[in-house]
């Protein structure tokens, strides 16, 4: 029963590291930068989405690779990437390089994040995947929680471009020997002869497919996508929505730090319950936690109280959506093909992912408020939940 936890364990410390560097700590990069370099913060944020959308594009030829080889090449590959390109970002001074590294960075992001992990722990677990992947996210909940302050108190000790080679390093001496070192792809995973691959090809194509044709695939398409473009908005404008509405900065860093442990909360939740509430319950319940976040920042917006219920709400659903995703394919179609699955469906999440922020730049731009911003959000929640419970209506069979 504790056979391969040691490598669970491994694989959420780096998760940790690859999401609190590459992802959560590029908000605060942007004043510091914008203040040395003289570029505007659109342009800075347009590196970002470019990162965002990059990682959307290659999804799914990473989760088909996966499927055939395994995910140590890909994922060692995106560690050492990454580690290298925080190098080179500290030394940057050219807009266009700046560009070109979140080019890289986005293929990073793609390798290293949740989506080829879960890949990873279903082809290797799976009897007992959702466990495991549930513990995974325990560790990497808390990615913002350690990763925010840490960035700061870097940029604060060692200036914005120290901070850099600072987090590259957290790539290169945890995440990298954990995926290079330890991550083991199995008897499949070195399948050499091609007959054998040429049949791991086939399987996943069939079962992909199978999946284009199934009602339940387009519904969680619909979801995955409405939820990413809500969670990117969110993630990138809660500071400066909370700063229009003069929030003082304590508060603000006291609500953001809750979001984490509200996250870890909610999986713990999940984990006790176990077998008894399965997938689809779960995600029901956790995805109309989503828009139901929304309520307190629009009914209660000088409210510090309704800062925080936001904030639990937010971090507990959002934490239970982490492990529905890795989740929802195995356990409302099949385990078969899961990587090239589970891409499809993250390639429209991943892109709106990217584009969301610079939309809801353009939503604040023309409202003069964030309120709008808000309600897109509030709407954007709304048609995951619709998504998800139509997913859950049409499930396989054994599923309902």
């Amino acid at each position: 029963m504790n056979r391969g936890w040691p490598l669970v364990w491994a694989l959420a410390a780096a998760q940790l590291v690859s999401w609190g560097s590459i992802y959560y700590s590029f908000s605060l990069f942007v004043v510091p930068m914008e203040s040395e370099l003289g570029w505007s913060r659109a342009a800075l944020n347009g590196a970002l989405s470019l990162g965002l959308f990059i990682s959307g594009l290659v999804a799914y030829p990473i989760g088909a690779r996966i499927d055939r080889h395994g995910g140590r090449a890909v994922m060692a590959l995106g560690s050492l990437v990454g580690a290298v390109l925080f190098a080179a970002w500290s030394r940057v001074d050219s807009l266009a390089l700046f560009y070109a590294i979140w080019l890289g960075l986005g293929l990073a992001l793609a390798a290293t994040l949740y989506e080829p992990v879960f890949a990873v722990v279903t082809r290797a677990f799976p009897g007992d995947y959702r466990t495991r992947i549930t513990a995974l996210t325990l560790v990497g909940g808390f990615a913002s929680t350690v990763f925010i302050p840490l960035t700061q108190l870097f940029i604060d000790q060692l200036g914005w471009r120290g901070a850099l080679v600072a987090l590259g390093g957290c790539n290169a001496l945890i995440a990298l020997p954990v995926h290079a070192l330890l991550l083991r792809d199995g008897a499949r995973g070195r399948a050499s002869n091609a007959a054998s691959r040429a049949e791991t090809q086939r399987i996943g194509d069939a079962a992909l497919q199978r999946a284009l044709r199934h009602p339940a695939f387009w519904a969680l398409a619909i979801c995955f996508t409405a939820y990413y473009a809500t969670f990117s908005a969110m993630t990138f404008h809660i500071i400066p929505l909370l700063a229009e509405r003069r929030v003082p900065t304590a508060i603000i860093v006291a609500a953001i730090a809750t979001i984490g442990p509200a996250q870890v909360a909610g999986r713990i939740a999940l984990l006790a319950l176990g077998r008894r509430f399965s997938t689809p319950l779960a995600g029901r319940i956790a995805f109309l936690g989503l828009p139901c976040s929304a309520l307190p920042l629009l009914a209660l917006p000088t409210s510090i109280i309704g800062l925080f219920a936001f904030a639990a709400i937010y971090g507990a659903a959002n934490g239970i959506i982490t492990i529905i995703r890795g989740t929802a394919v195995p356990d409302l179609l099949w385990r078969e093909g899961y990587g090239a699955i589970n891409g499809a469906l993250t390639l429209p999440a991943n892109v709106a992912r990217a584009a969301a922020p610079f939309g809801a730049a353009l939503v604040w731009s023309a409202a003069g408020s964030y309120d709008a911003v808000l309600w897109s959000i509030l709407l954007g929640g709304v048609i995951a939940a619709i998504g998800f419970w139509l997913a859950a209506a049409r499930a396989e069979p054994r599923a309902r």
